[in-house]
């Protein structure tokens, strides 16, 4: 993710929903500046963000620690209400332009697709961020 209102939406979001932290690349994503925590609303004076030079490292580093990795794509046929959202997980979500890389891909443990009924092929990275952060606070209450 290399936009600054990107990052910061999101960022917003997860600290409205109670989750810990956000991962991004060190090389290519988006800078923690002043306009980025104003976009975020201060979230991201609130929550954990770690830039990575390796996001794979950390992905399997998150695996290792007991998290299920969760990809949010649109290459996958199962959605994301089959997904179980209980326990620790990391949503991986891509880049706009990219998506998720295939080898970051590869380590996930579930993809999962948000449904799309209308022409318009896909959501903004934020807001596709949302939708399935909701889904997981949505099965964690039931």
């Amino acid at each position: 993710m290399s936009d600054i209102r990107n990052l910061g939406a999101i960022a917003r979001t997860l600290e409205c929903v109670g989750g810990q932290g956000i991962i991004v690349p060190a090389k290519g994503g988006a800078a923690i500046n002043a306009e980025a925590v104003k976009a975020s609303a201060g979230a991201l004076l609130r929550i954990d963000t770690c830039k990575v030079p390796n996001l794979r490292l950390a992905a399997y580093y998150l695996q290792q620690s007991g998290f299920k990795l969760v990809a949010a794509t649109e290459k996958s046929d199962n959605l994301i209400y089959n997904v179980d959202f209980h326990g620790p997980v990391a949503i991986v979500m891509g880049s706009e332009g990219k998506g998720i890389s295939d080898s970051l891909l590869a380590l996930c443990d579930e993809k999962a697709a948000i449904p799309m009924v209308g022409q318009t092929g896909s959501l903004n990275v934020s807001v596709a961020t949302a939708v399935v952060l909701y889904e997981a606070v949505r099965q964690r209450k039931n």
